[in-house]
């Protein structure tokens, strides 16, 4: 094999990389020490919505060198406590069972499961709850900033979101990505097919009114 062949081979190589990587162009989320999060939402006239899977959803989106995995979690509840109808004074909560997710081929559920991975016998869940939501002004946008916990670490994440408030309504929707490795899961993959370390998260949470 020559020179010219391996350049082209290893082009290929980066361009079937760049092609399937779900966070490109994403929100990177910069993980920080966790901060304290607020007991409760501030004080007014609250309305709660429950999350649950009934009404909302928790995907994912995972990538190694040759392709990408769409995932989701089916098990998983929280709550939103919004309060005066203004989103910026609020609390958001979820919890996660890490055990519930499903992706195909099934063998690859199972490996997320393990040790590799998830370790949903030693980390059974995942968490999230916000520490503050800002407006970004002229828009429907808000920076979500809160601590998620996941196999067994917990970290500060902040994200955009687009959040839209009805009449006895709320909905909440963000695409953003995170390293796992800063979460303590650092399995490398096949030598020749390495796992690349962003994982594109997609939220879409349409909690009813408890």
């Amino acid at each position: 094999m020559n020179i010219y062949t391996l350049l082209g081979a290893a082009a290929l190589t980066l361009t079937v990389a760049c092609d399937d990587d779900p966070a490109a162009g994403k929100h990177k989320s910069a993980a920080s020490a966790p901060v304290t999060a607020p007991a409760k939402a501030a004080e007014g006239t609250s309305v709660k919505f429950d999350i649950s899977e009934v009404n909302s959803a928790v995907e994912f989106v995972g990538a190694k060198i040759s392709m990408k995995h769409d995932g989701q979690f089916s098990k998983f509840s929280g709550q939103l406590d919004l309060v005066d109808g203004d989103p910026s004074k609020s609390r958001l909560s979820v919890e996660i069972q890490m055990a519930s997710v499903n992706i195909q081929p099934g063998k690859l559920g199972m490996h997320l499961k393990s040790p590799d991975f998830f370790d949903v016998a030693k980390f059974p869940t995942a968490n999230f709850v916000t520490t503050s939501l800002t407006k970004l002004d002229g828009t429907n946008e808000y920076k979500v900033t809160g601590n998620l916990t996941l196999h067994g670490v917990e970290k500060s994440i902040d994200f955009p979101a687009k959040i839209t408030v009805g009449a006895g309504s709320i909905a909440v929707s963000a695409e953003f990505a995170i390293n796992r490795k800063d979460f303590g899961i650092v399995y490398a993959g096949m030598a020749d097919d390495l796992i690349k370390d962003d994982v594109l998260l997609k939220l879409s949470l349409n909690p009813k009114n408890s």
